[in-house]
């Protein structure tokens, strides 16, 4: 881990959100300043230049990418913007590809998507941003686009497979495990890659927690579940959203432990973070790792 993983790990844990994200805008305010000093030490470069690295990295037989990002993270290297990014990431998938992205709704920062939706048990899947940047919420609202039914952990995804991705989240009431986007992609030739991002935002690492059930070793408590409507283009839908609260603290960066350095692919572009992986050796070495006893998780 290097030093600012560090300290963000050491932030995140310590500090309560609100705060967190404050001390988050000052470390960018900082960077903005730094432009000059760091576009003459790490060089610039385009969105071409951009997608032409990505393409050097990842495999040729994908038919899913699903993609993490942050703008503010490409940043003062980065010469494009969000929506020019956007438009070469869907003309990089083609037309027999499927590009997918996290459109997470996570509440505010008192309160979590959970507190809120008891107040307000409806969720509009078109009226609701998403909250994992700039380039996620321009894909979603992008023309045909298709979203899944979740209201914590929905995706955005345009492409051949986006409606078998996407169908029936609203039928998992913890986000993840069987029957859901993560699933969908771990049994299908899906590439996850993080722009400007470490693997710290790879939720797919959740998968396993709800695949194992009963098999899982981390002491957790099951969350009552909350009755929510959800409202689309195609009408409103009940569903009852859930999971479990898990009793360990969750660290990430033990990812590096269980998957080598071949399977979890980590770099720097102009100084800026990238990772790259597949979703099914992702979500295959954590349950191998599970049910030996270890996990991503400290007592």
């Amino acid at each position: 881990m290097n030093l600012i993983e560090n300290l963000s790990s050491i932030l995140l844990r310590l500090l309560p959100r609100e705060y967190f994200l404050k001390t988050r805008s000052i470390y960018f305010k900082l960077r903005k300043r730094s432009s000059p000093l760091l576009c003459l030490l790490h060089g610039t470069f385009t969105t071409s230049d951009l997608i032409i690295e990505i393409d050097k990295r990842l495999d040729k037989d994908w038919q899913i990418l699903m993609v993490h990002s942050s703008i503010n993270g490409l940043l003062p290297m980065y010469k494009g913007n969000a929506l020019e990014l956007l438009k070469a990431l869907i003309e990089y998938c083609g037309p027999n590809r499927t590009l997918v992205m996290p459109a997470f709704n996570f509440g505010e920062a008192r309160e979590g998507a959970r507190e809120i939706l008891k107040k307000s048990p409806r969720f509009d899947v078109r009226r609701t941003p998403s909250q994992m940047g700039l380039l996620t919420e321009l894909f979603r609202r992008s023309k045909g686009v298709r979203q899944s039914r979740h209201p914590a952990y929905r995706v955005a995804a345009l492409g051949p497979e986006a409606e078998a991705l996407t169908s029936g989240h609203e039928l998992a009431p913890g986000g993840m495990g069987k029957g859901t986007p993560f699933d969908y992609m771990a049994r299908h030739n899906a590439h996850i890659i993080g722009i400007g991002k470490s693997f710290q935002v790879m939720t797919q690492v959740h998968q396993v927690e709800s695949l194992l059930g009963n098999e899982w070793p981390v002491p957790h408590t099951l969350l009552p579940n909350v009755p929510v409507t959800i409202v689309d283009r195609e009408g409103e839908f009940e569903m009852e959203i859930g999971g479990t609260q898990q009793l360990w603290t969750f660290n990430i960066w033990k990812l590096r432990e269980i998957l080598s350095n071949q399977v979890l692919r980590e770099w720097r572009f102009h100084n800026c973070q990238m990772f790259a992986a597949r979703a099914n050796e992702v979500t295959d070495a954590l349950v191998e790792a599970a049910r030996r006893g270890f996990t991503l998780y400290d007592p």
